[in-house]
């Protein structure tokens, strides 16, 4: 980085927080690195891959210069991959007009005792996006039974009762699951799942076309292994929509790290997982 000025590291950042401005979703770390050339000219020395790993200068630059943003406050990355700007961040910007100040405010905010291991806050950040990658790609391959499959062990571990799945060879039903919050079902509604597994964001005429099945006993449960368009989050906050719960990919998965010790055998076969353990730099 020696051929890289703090100048040039604020200017990168400052690209960051463009992209992520009208973002409340946040950006993955791969589509911040995909994108950022299109808003900012990359140097030749930047594109550059680094010798030892297959990446180029310029990703490896922005990761190691985002580490005082997140210590500042002013970016939240999650365990996914996915970086957020904070209202921290936003006003920083407004404050410091110049990207060079930006960056400089950021490193004075940033604990000398924090400063010790940046390298290993890379190789954890770097694997934990690859992990979530990997798992992403292996549900998003699984067929349609196996799909549904999943969400009937979730469900299950926990504590709902299903009392009807749709057969698999049901291709376009509108109902793919009924479950309940007792065996008898006899304590309150019951809750009607829809599955979309086709890869693609569920738009608002899905998120219409489900609720207008929900008769005044019903709570509905929308999962989509493509996610939610921003229109689709938007209007599900909206009171006509207000029993229905969206259910994503990172909402599945964070549930079944959680309830994975009451998951059965075959639970556990068809979703494996198990936890690494990084040492902690942070403290």
């Amino acid at each position: 980085m020696s051929k890289v000025t703090i100048s040039r590291i604020g200017e990168l950042l400052r690209s960051v927080f463009e992209l992520l401005w009208n973002k409340p979703e946040g950006l993955t770390a791969r589509e911040i690195i995909a994108f950022l050339p299109e808003i900012t000219p990359i140097t030749d020395y930047e594109k550059g891959y680094l010798s030892q790993s297959n990446t180029p200068r310029y990703e490896k630059i922005v990761r190691l210069a985002t580490i005082p943003l997140v210590r500042a406050g002013w970016l939240v990355k999650n365990n996914k991959g996915r970086w957020f700007i904070t209202e921290e961040g936003r006003n920083a910007c407004r404050k410091y007009h110049n990207a060079q100040e930006l960056y400089q405010e950021a490193l004075r905010l940033f604990e000398d005792n924090k400063q010790k291991h940046p390298s290993i806050l890379i190789i954890t950040e770097e694997a934990e996006e690859e992990a979530w990658e990997q798992v992403q790609q292996y549900l998003l391959e699984m067929n349609r039974p196996e799909f549904l499959q999943l969400i009937v062990d979730l469900l299950t571990a926990m504590g709902y009762y299903v009392t009807w799945v749709a057969p698999p060879d049901k291709d376009r039903g509108q109902i793919d699951m009924i479950i309940k919050s007792d065996p008898l079902g006899i304590k309150g509604p019951q809750i009607l799942v829809q599955l979309k597994h086709k890869g693609q964001p569920l738009t608002v005429e899905g998120l219409r076309s489900f609720s207008a099945l929900l008769g005044n006993g019903h709570y509905g449960l929308l999962v989509s292994s493509g996610g939610f368009t921003e229109s689709v989050k938007e209007e599900a906050l909206k009171i006509i929509f207000d029993r229905i719960t969206l259910f994503d990919l990172e909402t599945l998965f964070d549930l079944w790290v959680k309830n994975y010790q009451d998951l059965n055998q075959n639970a556990r076969i068809r979703l494996a997982i198990k936890p690494v353990y990084f040492l902690d730099s942070t403290t």
